[in-house]
C-alpha cells in the first residue's frame, strides 16, 4: 500500500520582532509567501516588484508594506533602500526573490531575453545587496537570502539564460559571503522546487513527468520554502554563510 504524501502544516516559530526586511520578487507566489511569513513573526516588511497592482493587492492581503520597482535599475534599487532606512532606521533581512522568464532554445534567444533574464535575476541581486551593505556594516548586522535554482547546477533546455543567471547568483552568494563574514553579515541561497503560478501553468502531463523525478513526490508548498529562508535569515543562524539550501523534495540528489 502506498501512502499519500500530505503537505505538511508548519508549528515552526520565529521572532523576528523590531526587525525590518526587504523581499523581492513579492507580489505573489514564494515571494508573497515569505513576505506572509515575516510579517507574522513580527518583522516590517517591505515587498518589492514591478507589478504594482499585483503587489498593492498582495501586500494588504498579508499586512505588508509594498514599494513598486525595478530590481534592474540601480536608483530604484537604492531608492527602496532609502526609503526602509528612513522610515524603520535599520534593515536586517534581504531576500532576493524577484525573477522573470524568457523561455526558448539557445539558438532561438534573442539579446533581450538574455538580458532581461540577466538583469533581474543576477542584477537585482547585485544591486540589492550592494545598496543593503553599507546599513549592514554600520550596525555589524545582516542576512542575505538569495533564491536560486536547480537549473543553475543542471541545466535545463530552453533555459540557457535562466541558467545563467542563477548559477551566477550562486557565484554571486559564494563570494559575498566570504567578503561580508568580518561584518557580521551571512549571505546564503535556497534552491527550491515549490508549487507557484509557474508550475500551475504547466500542462498536468509535463506536470506529472517532473514530480515523477521528485523523490518526495510532490513539489513544495511555498510556505515549506518560507521555514526554511526564516532560518537562514534568523539570529540563531549566525554561523552559517555562503551556502546553498536545496529545499527541492530530494531531486537534486
Amino acid at each position: 500500500m502506498t501512502e499519500t504524501l500530505q503537505t505538511p502544516t508548519s508549528n515552526v516559530s520565529f521572532d523576528f520582532a523590531g526587525q525590518s526586511v526587504i523581499v523581492t520578487g513579492g507580489a505573489r507566489g514564494i515571494g508573497l509567501e515569505l513576505g506572509r511569513f515575516f510579517h507574522d513573526a513580527g518583522a516590517t516588511v517591505y515587498l518589492v516588484d514591478f507589478d504594482g497592482d499585483a503587489l498593492l493587492e498582495g501586500a494588504a492581503d498579508v499586512g505588508c508594506r509594498s514599494t513598486v520597482a525595478d530590481v534592474s535599475d540601480s536608483v530604484s534599487v537604492q531608492a527602496v533602500v532609502d526609503r526602509v532606512v528612513a522610515e524603520t532606521g535599520r534593515i536586517d533581512v534581504l531576500v532576493n526573490n524577484a525573477g522573470i522568464l524568457r523561455d526558448r532554445v539557445l539558438w532561438k534567444l534573442t539579446d533581450e531575453d538574455y538580458e532581461q533574464v540577466m538583469a533581474v535575476h543576477a542584477g537585482g541581486t547585485f544591486r540589492f545587496t550592494r545598496a543593503c551593505v553599507p546599513h549592514f556594516r554600520e550596525r555589524g548586522y545582516g542576512r542575505v537570502v538569495n533564491i536560486t535554482s536547480y537549473t543553475g547546477l543542471r541545466g535545463n533546455p530552453g533555459q540557457a539564460n535562466y541558467a545563467m543567471a542563477k548559477a551566477g547568483i550562486i557565484g554571486f552568494t559564494k563570494t559575498a559571503a566570504k567578503e561580508l563574514a568580518r561584518f557580521g553579515v551571512t549571505v546564503n541561497a535556497i534552491s527550491p522546487n515549490a508549487e507557484t503560478r509557474m508550475i500551475a501553468s504547466i500542462p498536468a502531463d509535463k506536470k506529472a513527468e517532473l514530480i515523477a523525478q521528485v523523490p518526495m513526490g510532490r513539489f513544495a508548498d511555498p510556505h515549506e520554502m518560507a521555514v526554511a529562508v526564516a532560518f537562514l535569515a534568523s539570529a540563531n543562524a549566525g554561523y552559517i554563510t555562503g551556502t546553498v539550501l536545496p529545499i527541492d523534495g530530494g531531486i537534486s540528489i
